[in-house]
């Protein structure tokens, strides 16, 4: 870790030190982050945003402390590596990489960023910074909800059945129906309210677009379809009903979102059609230290997929990373379209 001797002890990092709206976020000097044995020592290049960091920022009274400030968020992230741990055996320093990383450690809203190599991708080389930033934690949502949680073979030997993908537009839709779509070779039905956001899936490769404000099963049934054989699910569970409604015997369902709903769902719908309905939460694997290796070999696939050009980024935005709390205000609105990355600048 000679490497180390050579990087400041100080770095310039995006933080927050209480609870509250976007306005808390601000810059600061903190000490580089200390690397475990398996770390990377990341300069990081390009961040993205994601709605996790806009729940964990706000994620208790305003104005109250933070535990452990100050604290930087931040789970999307391309850089450079420009250290190794001892025990570090799959990069080495000037390696392009992207990642996620693990909610419970410090983020990347910074210049450096540890992360565990076994959480990490070869950054595709095909593309910037800032596009590889905006792909990761949705990728590895997309890919372990629709490939590992439904079931879904890689090969195409699925290919033809259908799959409802509620949530098109958004950063982990736009990914989730290529996926389903280009790699899968499933039909794709996505959903969308607005003409931005379904003109999105559209050019994502989704086959037909319907509006989930409205209600699924009359929309699904004027296209022609009894039912769908999957349902990857990026909403609030407030339509859970109308998702067992419209989906096949012996059906799967992915859901991404939890919270107070999912205390009491009522999953009685799926008993006579023999359904079944899962959840994916990326962070899992990394938090939990359960076979984290596998979402280094995703990002990996992930971006030959990106290389090959049978994926392509879900950029929608660039801005610097000066511009951190209109980002979180953009994210907040609800109407993001793909993702928004934000170039690290200094």
């Amino acid at each position: 870790m000679s490497e180390l001797s050579q990087i400041p002890s100080q770095m310039t990092a995006i933080v927050q030190e209480v609870y509250g709206g976007p306005e808390v976020l601000h810059f600061a000097q903190v000490p580089r982050p200390a690397l475990r044995p398996q770390d990377l020592l990341v300069r990081v290049r390009a961040i993205a945003v994601n709605p996790v960091d806009t729940k964990v920022r706000a994620g208790g009274p305003a104005n109250t402390p933070v535990p452990d400030a100050p604290k930087i968020l931040g789970w999307d992230g391309a850089g450079i590596v420009a250290a190794v741990g001892p025990e570090v055996d799959r990069f080495q320093v000037g390696d392009e990489v992207y990642f996620a990383g693990d909610i419970t450690r410090a983020g990347c809203y910074a210049e450096y960023v540890a992360v565990d190599e076994r959480i990490v991708g070869h950054k595709p080389q095909t593309l910037s910074f800032e596009a590889a930033a905006a792909m990761p934690l949705t990728s590895l949502t997309a890919w372990e909800g629709i490939i590992e949680t439904l079931g879904v073979d890689e090969g195409g030997r699925d290919a033809g059945r259908s799959i409802l993908i509620v949530g098109g537009g958004g950063g982990v839709g736009s990914i989730a129906i290529q996926i389903a779509k280009r790699v899968c070779r499933l039909h794709v039905v996505a959903t969308a309210s607005r003409p931005e956001s379904q003109a999105q899936c559209r050019k994502m490769g989704a086959d037909q677009v319907i509006d989930h404000s409205q209600r699924l099963r009359p929309q699904l049934q004027e296209l022609g379809y009894t039912g769908v054989d999957y349902i990857f699910s990026t909403a609030p569970l407030g339509n859970f009903p109308q998702l067992v409604e419209v989906l096949n015997p012996l059906g799967k369902i992915c859901l991404i979102l939890g919270g107070p709903e999912a205390k009491a769902l009522d999953v009685s719908g799926l008993v006579p059609i023999r359904g079944s309905v899962a959840w994916e939460l990326m962070f899992t694997r990394p938090r939990l230290n359960v076979e984290p290796e596998k979402q280094g070999a995703i990002l990996n696939r992930v971006a030959e997929l990106l290389d090959d050009q049978t994926l392509e980024s879900t950029l929608s935005a660039v801005l610097s990373w000066r511009d951190i709390q209109e980002a979180h205000r953009m994210l907040e609105t609800g109407h993001t379209i793909g993702k928004i990355a934000l170039r690290v600048d200094g």
